[in-house]
């Protein structure tokens, strides 16, 4: 962990003191000096920046923070949050720039928070010579679209854009007993990335929305026959790429089919997510089909499934 503040000089001293006693002999270059405190190493800079570096960094840190609001009403802490915020939207920034002029591979996942039905993953080769199509039927991140906009959509993008989609069903995802979120994502976009490069592709990069960091995702795959890499992994993809924008629609849209089918099934609209009317709705089903039917259509290491068993009674 590294903390950097600008110190106020009525606060600078008090600093320079404390560490006296706990300075290195060498210091980095343009600094006051260099200390050891613990497992933290602190640094004062001619500039005024206080550094800090170490597993316990923030705590060394806050000593500091509580005098510069004790002597200056200063509140280091907020000023530190804005300036992360501000770094986060530059780099947003830079990161939509990106992909807009560039032929890419993207995937993108749905049904991963939803109790009922299954887990759909696409992921779509987007030429850039189909940027402006593609912007005129309105795609976007699929959260951002009704689901009667994605009935209309999507048909359209199944038939123009080259994809791949994988569907595990809640009674495959039980047997699996795989209940990691994480890696069972990591597994289905990895499958649907291998089975979409099997056709060769003008694309400059693939791109994923970063669910999970870089390495816990090739960890996750490291057992896989097949594996694709150099994956860029980037936070909200659906709104900064247009072929994860695509996977999100199609994904959603197979989705719904799949959800139409239950509904009709079990003679009721089967609902989307996790909260309290799903709950209602399970121990329903739990009644008149008995406690079988979550192996069949619901995740089933989900706390709803609990809930539910109260519910009903069982």
């Amino acid at each position: 962990m590294i903390l950097v503040y600008k110190v106020s000089p009525n606060i600078k001293e008090k600093v320079i003191e404390y560490y006296k006693d706990l300075q290195r002999p060498n210091k980095p270059p343009y600094s006051v000096f260099q200390a050891e405190e613990a497992d933290t190493i602190i640094t004062l800079y001619e500039s005024g920046k206080l550094m800090f570096q170490g597993k316990n960094a923030d705590i060394d840190a806050n000593m500091w923070f509580d005098l510069e609001y004790s002597f200056n009403k200063r509140d280091v802490r907020h000023e530190l949050d804005i300036k992360e915020k501000e770094k986060a939207r530059k780099q947003d920034d830079i990161t939509n720039d990106k992909f807009k002029n560039i032929s890419t591979i993207g995937s993108d996942e749905v049904g991963t928070g939803d109790y009922f039905g299954p887990i759909v993953v696409t992921a779509s080769f987007v030429d850039i010579k189909k940027k402006t199509w593609l912007t005129e039927i309105g795609v976007k991140d699929s959260k951002r679209l009704t689901d009667e906009k994605i009935r209309e959509i999507a048909p359209q993008l199944i038939k123009e854009i080259p994809h791949c989609t994988f569907i595990l069903k809640a009674e495959d995802y039980n047997k699996n007993m795989i209940f990691n979120m994480n890696k069972v994502k990591a597994i289905l976009h990895n499958k649907v990335l291998v089975n979409l490069l099997k056709t060769k592709y003008d694309y400059k990069v693939i791109v994923m929305d970063q669910f999970v960091y870089r390495e816990k995702y090739y960890e996750h795959i490291k057992n896989m026959s097949e594996k694709v890499d150099k994956i860029f992994f980037t936070t909200k993809a659906e709104s900064k790429c247009l072929s994860v924008a695509v996977s999100s629609i199609i994904s959603r849209y197979i989705f719904l089919l799949e959800m139409d089918k239950l509904s009709k099934k079990y003679n009721r609209e089967i609902l989307k997510g996790a909260g309290e009317n799903v709950d209602d709705l399970g121990a329903e089903l739990v009644k008149e089909y008995g406690i079988e039917i979550l192996d069949k259509i619901a995740k089933i290491n989900f706390k709803n499934t609990d809930k539910i068993r109260i519910k009903a009674k069982i």
